[in-house]
């Protein structure tokens, strides 16, 4: 038990009132019998209490939260354990709001206990609630009651949900390619601010012939790549990025003996990244920065796309090898794979023939990783050389997000369109099977809280735990989840 959590119940149990207690709407509230501790059970802080509202004495449980939203947050509201509350207590109630329900929909007064104790204890109470929250992750309602549901059935969900998140996906990308081909049609060029497609759209039928062209598809491969490369601070600008200096910009110098290097050259002039001076104290750097200034000034009368600044970029807080001049040098190499060695071409090849899954997933990562090379291996930003060489531009845990996140879905939406049924069942086949090298905090905490050992490692659940989360957990649809539903029905 916490500290300030003590402290409540101590004021609870010895009535350490200031003022007579009153509850929303100027009722008396007498506490004949506060109840017993609940030290050993689940389910609400003091049972069996017996308190006065005005004139009628009610006989049940009290539950005590450090903020009224913690009685939905942590699933009270649908818990048959918290049906019997009459009193829920709080440290800080900021909406004000006077009621909780319990899940058979019975009000419950609630009551801000700061408003009836000692002003100094409030406020040192209230700063351990707000500093608990700052360094507090949102903990799953479920959270020590799971056990009551089989690892299989638990294992089983999160399959259903990974298939179901690999097929938004899918359906996703199917839109952006049909939108492409309409924008190509309309001649728009991207990135748009705002455009409605409107009904012309809608109704428009495509036919698989008009999803033939190549750049099509190295385009979405491309856009889907630089979102991945800009994780959640820089993904929006890097995914405007590969729209703003697209594949029909870029396959024009795709003969170019150092296509790399212009590349590299157009991504870090346009997004604003190049420093505006050329000199510094390391002469690597200014050789580096007028060579990518030399290369743009004999290129930038081709180019009438969208252009950035400096400052929409996020650096604070971030790894030194995912500041964006790394996820940008590392992106110039997988456009060469994708313009220059033929990487699309080769990924269908690969599902063409018969193989273990295995053996595609090796294949899909050596395709894939891209090794640290030139300035930017022993560099983060223009002007201050790395203390460590960089060994990896896109290592195998990116290269295993792509694959799962980007590559199969891609792949299989352009199998389904050209009907190529064996490949398209290597494709699905390898998601199922896929065992990645990587994980984040969101999906150790599902794992964590669900007991199931290693089973993040192997892509489909570690989707599903991602979708667990993201559309049930934080959206408190417990019910609606067959975990949340056994456990709280």
């Amino acid at each position: 038990m916490k500290i300030r959590e003590k402290a409540v119940y101590e004021i609870w149990k010895e009535g350490n009132f200031k003022k007579a207690l009153t509850t929303s709407d100027a009722q008396a509230i007498e506490v004949i019998d506060t109840g017993m501790e609940n030290k050993d059970f689940a389910g609400p802080d003091f049972l069996n209490a017996r308190i006065k509202f005005g004139n009628i004495t009610y006989l049940g449980d009290v539950e005590i939260d450090s903020k009224h939203k913690d009685w939905k947050s942590h699933g009270h509201y649908f818990d048959k354990k918290y049906s019997k509350v009459i009193l829920h207590i709080t440290l800080s109630n900021e909406k004000h709001q006077p009621f909780v329900f319990t899940k058979d929909k019975r009000k419950v007064h609630s009551l801000c206990i700061l408003d009836f104790i000692d002003a100094e204890v409030g406020k040192t109470l209230l700063r351990a609630v707000q500093m608990e929250q700052r360094n507090k992750s949102f903990i799953m309602p479920c959270k020590d009651r799971n056990a009551l549901v089989s690892k299989k059935e638990k294992t089983n969900f999160l399959i259903e949900l990974g298939i179901e998140r690999f097929q938004n996906k899918a359906r996703k990308i199917l839109e952006r390619t049909k939108q492409m081909i309409y924008l190509k049609e309309m001649n728009i060029r991207e990135p748009i601010v705002r455009y409605d497609f409107g009904e012309d759209f809608d109704s428009r039928k495509f036919k698989p012939e008009e999803f033939s062209n190549t750049v099509l598809w190295q385009q979405i491969i491309y856009e889907m790549i630089f979102e991945a490369l800009g994780f959640s601070k820089n993904k929006d600008l890097m995914l405007k990025l590969a729209k703003a200096v697209n594949i029909d910009f870029l396959i024009k110098y795709s003969e170019k003996e150092n296509f790399e290097l212009l590349v590299e050259s157009v991504l870090l002039n346009v997004s604003g990244l190049i420093p505006e001076k050329i000199s510094f104290n390391e002469e690597k750097a200014s050789e580096y920065v007028r060579e990518m200034v030399e290369i743009w000034d004999r290129l930038k009368s081709d180019y009438d796309g969208m252009y950035f600044k400096q400052e929409h970029w996020h650096f604070f807080k971030q790894r030194p090898q995912n500041f964006p001049t790394i996820r940008i040098a590392g992106g110039a190499r997988l456009l060469h794979q994708l313009l220059k060695e033929n990487l699309f071409e080769d990924l269908i090849e690969l599902f063409e023939k018969e193989g273990d899954s295995k053996d595609y997933a090796a294949n899909m990562r050596n395709l894939m990783v891209i090794e640290a090379e030139g300035f930017w291996r022993d560099h983060y930003v223009f002007d201050k050389p790395a203390k460590e060489i960089l060994n990896y531009f896109v290592g195998i845990s990116r290269v295993d997000e792509i694959v799962i996140n980007v590559l199969l879905p891609i792949l299989t939406v352009y199998l389904e369109i050209f009907s190529k049924s064996e490949s398209l069942r290597r494709v699905k086949e390898l998601y199922i099977n896929y065992n990645q090298k990587t994980s984040n905090q969101l999906a150790d905490q599902v794992n964590s809280t669900l007991i199931l050992g290693r089973a993040k490692e192997r892509s489909i659940l570690y989707q599903g735990m991602i979708e667990l989360f993201r559309n049930y957990c934080v959206k408190e649809r417990c019910l609606e989840c067959k975990i949340g539903a056994k456990i709280f029905n």
